[in-house]
């Protein structure tokens, strides 16, 4: 049996999916595919057995996709950081088809700088806390810039 490991690249509107076997590093499906979790699981169905992970880089909009996976019964999902894979630019292409690709590869080397997948009930808190600390420094910023511009204009 194969050892796949599929790479999926997320938009907006579409995400690219590459799965590519481990050893030979050959690729056995890539396809630029609309968000529809129905479609995508559609894509990943030929391939459900063989596929020993599947990851997506941790984007604006990866909540779906991620539960959607999990629901439909996949259990190697994981979620790059893209943050940690700054380090990796220089071998990273460009374009959709080698990002995904480029993922997979990286997953099934066991080097993937992965963000956690927060359950699903607790993501409420977590954004609604994060927005908080955003508005928090924002408001403190322009109270400090504000005092600042009323020093150097010595206004007393």
């Amino acid at each position: 049996m194969r050892e796949l490991y599929a790479g999926m690249d997320l938009h907006s509107r579409n995400t690219y999916v590459g799965i590519m076997e481990k050893g030979t590093m050959k690729r056995v499906y890539q396809k630029r595919i609309y968000n529809s979790l129905p479609d995508i699981l559609g894509a990943l169905e030929p391939f459900r057995g063989e596929l020993q992970g599947i990851v997506l880089e941790s984007t604006y909009n990866w909540y779906w996709l991620v539960d959607g996976l999990m629901d439909a019964g996949y259990d190697c999902v994981h979620l790059a950081n893209p943050s940690a894979i700054k380090q990796y630019e220089g071998l990273k292409h460009t374009d959709d088809r080698h990002d995904a690709f480029w993922l997979a590869h990286v997953l099934s080397l066991g080097i993937l700088p992965e963000g956690y997948i927060y359950p699903k009930d607790d993501r409420p808190v977590r954004d609604l806390l994060r927005k908080r600390s955003f508005l928090v420094r924002q408001r403190t910023s322009h109270i400090l810039s504000l005092q600042s511009m009323i020093e150097r204009q010595d206004i007393s």
